[in-house]
């Protein structure tokens, strides 16, 4: 799985010109078909979506490019993910937030709780993140709990990625792509070091 942008003729172009690497050897990928056609919930409706495949000319493995607004296995948006995980750090509740959503509740407590133990693990990425693309990081301060500060590290990488590149790219999508799709993932790695 290779997380990459929205836009179907750019990852063509990418594609045609060697221009994606093998998240396995660093071979150059070439397109190989299509993904399975489907429609996740977006915050606004359904969005059809049909994922590019591709496949390594080095050691031949084959890759799903998942486009950045798509999190691995759900079948919902990260924008509506990255929604729900913003209202528990403002204090928010999963029934509230499901009915807010209209989300099942079951499928938003989920969310929350794959998210909720990894705190620690997602603030110490995203803010390796932050870091390495700020021009003169500032790291933001203690937000008042875990979640706060793990959903301010998301949106302080996101911010430095708008402002280092001039693309204004939406904060879940950023997450996406930082995490390679794997955000609320079992596999998600855990990261090693200090912060």
């Amino acid at each position: 799985m290779l997380t990459v942008e929205t836009d179907i003729a750019a990852v063509e172009e990418r594609l045609r010109l060697g221009r994606l690497a093998c998240p396995g050897c660093a071979g150059v990928l070439a397109g190989w078909g299509r993904a399975r056609a489907r429609t996740v919930r977006g915050p606004d409706g359904g969005v059809r979506v049909v994922p590019r495949r591709s496949r390594c000319t080095g050691c031949r493995a084959t890759h799903v490019l998942l486009p950045v607004l798509l999190l691995v296995r759900r079948a919902d948006t990260a924008a509506v993910i990255g929604a729900a995980l913003v209202a528990k750090a403002s204090g928010g509740g999963s029934r509230r937030i499901a009915e807010r959503l209209g989300r099942p509740p079951a499928t938003v407590r989920g969310w929350l709780r794959r998210f909720g133990g990894r705190l620690e693990a997602v603030r110490v990425v995203f803010t390796r993140q932050y870091r390495a693309l700020a021009t003169d990081p500032v790291l933001p301060g203690p937000a008042g709990s875990g979640w706060a500060d793990a959903v301010a590290a998301v949106c302080a990488a996101a911010a430095a990625f708008t402002a280092r590149f001039s693309v204004e790219v939406p904060v879940w999508q950023v997450a996406s792509a930082v995490s390679a799709g794997r955000l609320l993932s079992p596999v998600w790695p855990v990261p090693t070091g200090p912060g």
